[in-house]
């Protein structure tokens, strides 16, 4: 078979521009450190690169989600210890009224002081954080939290939503609590119910704090009144609750005697001292009720107790103490919740510092696997690119020698 001089060019011209390319090739892997430029280089790797620089992004989010989560988890956690701190002097300030030792000039003057710390207390609900958001006000970040009423007691302006941060594919956390939750409810476990004597009452009974006699059995759902009857010399009362329909009557004129425990039927009991008067009542209420749940309306009642007149009468003296009573069960309840939601974020804290570790092991895996795969094996490319010099200078040499393969070359001219 002949073989053209023209097919001999140009399949050697063929063969060195094949072996040109793939040396530019090669050199070009070895002087960027990238094996794979564009598609066509490795389909099959181009498109697990994809993917894993798809994953790379996503972690990196995450990453990103997860610090802003645990910054305003941690700014919320200290705010709510400064709550508890708050709170917690509060209480023992009331407690150094109850025993009776302060006159009225002491009384006012413990009433400014707890004014202040209930400035400072509104103060700690509207915290923002460093780019202005509040951060109890649910979706309303824009709107203060809380807002003083010109009559007294404060106004939720935000809404019940809770902000929450997407850290990880199939993980979001929450990164906030609702000022509605914090300041104005607790809950039923872990808190005391409310024993209080009414405003209105005429004589010198004074109510103690609820005593649990059988866990098994006691409740703080049930709304209990105590009414006092009979006669001066031969006072009685009525236990009754008032949460079933129609109220359930649990004791009914049992004589009473100063000091004595009443039994609440409940598993709980109360303890009366003083002298009431027939017509006098008492109640015990749901650390849940309306009245009972809102840290800002039981401070305001207790400053408005400590700033009435109660030196030198008796009957003042006694709805003065009832009303610290109930405001200190009160503000213990705020209390147990404030440390309740705080030992919630700081589980959440640990969740995400958890995460963050997940995260960060797994994005430099990442990292790695998609080095491995587009990076330039240094060694394997620089012995493939002498492989390739070599065939082309071998097929240069093989085409010069194959240009002198003529006749004409013996012909003499």
């Amino acid at each position: 078979m002949r073989i053209a001089t023209s097919q001999i060019y140009s399949s050697s011209l063929s063969t060195m521009e094949n072996q040109q390319s793939q040396l530019l090739a090669v050199q070009q892997q070895i002087s960027t450190g990238i094996a794979i430029s564009n598609p066509a280089d490795n389909p099959l790797g181009a498109a697990q690169a994809v993917q894993l620089s798809a994953t790379s992004a996503s972690l990196t989010q995450y990453a990103s989600n997860q610090n802003t989560a645990l910054s305003s988890l941690q700014l919320e956690d200290s705010t709510l210890s400064s709550v508890t701190t708050t709170l917690q002097a509060m209480s023992q300030q009331i407690q150094s009224a109850i025993n009776g030792s302060l006159n009225d000039s002491d009384r006012q003057a413990l009433a400014k002081q707890l004014q202040g710390e209930r400035s400072q207390l509104l103060t700690l609900a509207n915290t923002t954080d460093g780019a202005g958001n509040y951060l109890f006000s649910g979706f309303q970040s824009t709107s203060a939290v809380f807002t003083n009423q010109s009559g007294g007691g404060v106004t939720y302006n935000g809404d019940l939503g809770q902000r929450t941060v997407q850290v990880a594919g199939s993980r979001s956390i929450a990164i906030s609590d609702t000022g509605a939750a914090v300041f104005q409810s607790v809950s039923s476990v872990g808190t005391s119910a409310v024993a209080s004597g009414s405003l209105g009452n005429q004589g010198t009974g004074t109510i103690s704090g609820v005593t649990v006699t059988d866990p098994t059995q006691a409740t703080n759902g049930h709304n209990m009144s105590i009414v006092f009857g009979g006669t001066s010399g031969a006072l009685t009362y009525t236990v009754t609750d008032n949460t079933t329909q129609p109220a359930t009557v649990l004791a009914q004129d049992q004589p009473y005697t100063d000091g004595s425990t009443i039994d609440l039927g409940t598993g709980m009991n109360v303890t009366i001292s003083g002298t009431p008067v027939a017509g006098d009542n008492f109640s015990v209420t749901p650390a849940t009720a309306p009245q009972n749940s809102s840290v800002f309306s039981s401070i305001d009642s207790v400053i408005a107790a400590l700033q009435t007149s109660a030196t030198g009468n008796p009957t003042a003296t006694a709805t003065l103490q009832n009303s610290l009573q109930a405001g200190l069960t009160q503000i213990g309840n705020s209390t147990s919740n404030v440390i309740t939601l705080q030992a919630s974020v700081g589980g959440r804290e640990q969740e995400v510092k958890a995460l963050q570790t997940v995260t960060s092991t797994n994005s430099l895996q990442i990292t790695s696997n998609l080095d491995d795969l587009v990076s330039t094996d240094t060694v394997a490319a620089i012995t493939q690119y002498e492989q390739i010099s070599n065939a082309l200078s071998a097929s240069q040499k093989s085409f010069a020698a194959t240009q002198q393969l003529s006749l004409f070359q013996y012909i003499n001219p």
